[in-house]
């Protein structure tokens, strides 16, 4: 086998077990200003949507300029003259993947010449039938320079018979299909748009007398922008030196944002559909304590998106929270041979127990979600090992039981422990004294009550947008 193949990442280790986002967007159109600079805080208060590649496309004197790099966006604009300097607009983007995956021909934005002049472009999610569409265009000459399906909306566009931008991505966004933010940028306009069912977030906000784009809201308080609203599904909006104007991109199907941005993609402090993601995730922790009592001692959670839930976990029980586990944020890509000692070693390098916290008590673990179970294994034994009497595991979502395929990177059913396990199995391979996961009318019945559309997909299989030949297994 590949050497390559047998190396584990330290700094990743503990988000295989976790649904893993693609990707964060930033856009901004102030002439005059230095949105670079704006970009660059932007993109790092979006850090934690990818860590393995950061860019930023400038619009500056009548042209366009690429700059971007593999690592965290401190890393790749380390002191860079780029964030001073003064221009009209700019978009951003900070990128996750596997380490096997992240050439830097595959980060973004992408730049491009065409023949309506420069086009920068860069999006989060994923084009669920750019296979076809990448075969069907090769075999009419188009020549790809890397494995990104955003590549399959450049060419559209630039094969287009239209005479504006704006007409272009129009149609390109007819003839694709998934769930995606985008943006993009020329040398006097920014565009962006969001997919017909909402699945993947946009929020529109206003610095000064200017506008920007971005994955969350967290990014528009970074730079002290007013949050406006959040794109409207198979919206689009076009900002330039005259201001604000929407359009619909494509024809708006069934609203379904991913539930996920609310259980664990999303920072605390973002806001969507004018709920704060914070305060979700507590109401998330008490239904799942009014679910599953347990005789304990105290709560703790898996740090940094569960401690929301398990706040409110404690809360309704009445028992202590605690910060159990340490979470180290400082981890280099450093890479180890992946045996059941090295794996265990990762996990205690990116999450420690506290000892004093946990010893001789019975702990119930708050997570919000098992995609493998190999973390949540690992995170069990390392609390029994200093002590910890029983280890209860709480998720805040129901079984994470069938494949995303609009930008979650869980590729297949035979990688999800759901899809395979019943839940007293699955809290066998764990080795949990108890294990619950949130009941789906419950989860569903939160997010209706707060007129929250969401996409279920993957507990339940209802796909909001599916091809053919794309096909679920669910026995």
């Amino acid at each position: 086998m590949d050497n390559e193949k047998q190396l584990i990442d330290l700094r990743n280790e503990q988000e295989v077990d976790h649904p893993e986002e693609a990707c964060g967007i930033f856009g901004i159109w102030a002439p005059g200003t230095t949105v670079a600079l704006h970009t660059y805080f932007a993109l790092v208060s979006l850090q934690h949507r990818g860590q393995e590649s950061a860019g930023m496309v400038l619009a500056q004197d009548k042209s366009l300029s690429l700059h971007k790099g593999q690592g965290l966006v401190t890393d790749v604009f380390q002191n860079s003259s780029l964030l001073h300097e003064i221009g009209q607009g700019a978009i951003g983007h900070v990128r996750y993947t596997s380490y096997k995956k992240s050439p830097l021909e595959n980060s973004q934005p992408l730049l491009l010449q065409y023949k309506m002049g420069q086009l920068a472009l860069a999006h989060n999610g994923n084009l669920i039938n750019a296979e076809q569409l990448r075969r069907d265009l090769e075999a009419r000459g188009s020549i790809f320079q890397s494995d990104i399906d955003l590549e399959v909306m450049a060419h559209l566009i630039s094969r287009s018979n239209f005479e504006t931008v704006e007409t272009a991505v129009t149609e390109a966004a007819q003839r694709v299909q998934g769930g995606y933010a985008m943006v993009f940028l020329t040398q006097d306009k920014l565009l962006a748009i969001r997919d017909p069912n909402g699945l993947r977030p946009l929020c529109l906000g206003k610095i000064d007398q200017h506008y920007v784009v971005a994955s969350e809201s967290c990014a528009l308080d970074a730079i002290n922008a007013q949050f406006i609203r959040e794109i409207r599904p198979g919206e689009g909006v076009i900002i330039d030196d005259k201001g604000l104007r929407s359009f619909q991109a494509a024809p708006a199907g069934r609203h379904s944002f991913c539930a996920f941005e609310f259980i664990y993609f999303a920072r605390p402090d973002s806001n969507f559909y004018d709920h704060n993601v914070h305060a979700i995730r507590r109401v998330l922790g008490k239904k799942l304590a009014e679910e599953s009592h347990v005789e304990a001692d105290l709560v703790i959670g898996v740090p940094d998106s569960s401690i929301s839930a398990a706040i409110g976990y404690a809360e309704a029980c009445d028992l202590p929270y605690e910060m159990g586990l340490i979470k180290n944020r400082y981890l280099g890509r450093t890479f180890i041979k992946p045996s059941p000692e090295a794996r265990t070693t990762a996990v205690r390098m990116k999450l420690n127990p506290i000892e004093h916290i946990v010893q001789g008590k019975r702990v119930i673990l708050v997570d919000d979600s098992i995609v493998r179970g190999t973390t949540t294994k690992h995170i069990i034994r390392l609390l029994k090992e200093v002590g910890a009497k029983e280890v209860h595991v709480r998720i805040t979502s129901p079984p994470y039981s069938f494949p995303c395929p609009y930008g979650i990177d869980t590729a297949t059913r035979g990688e999800l422990i759901a899809a395979n396990n019943s839940i007293e199995e699955i809290r066998q391979t764990i080795q949990a004294d108890s294990l619950h996961y949130l009941k789906q009318e419950t989860l569903e019945d939160i997010f209706k009550k707060n007129n929250i559309p969401i996409c279920s997909a993957c507990f339940d299989a209802d796909y909001p947008v599916r091809l053919p030949e794309l096909t679920i297994e669910k026995g």
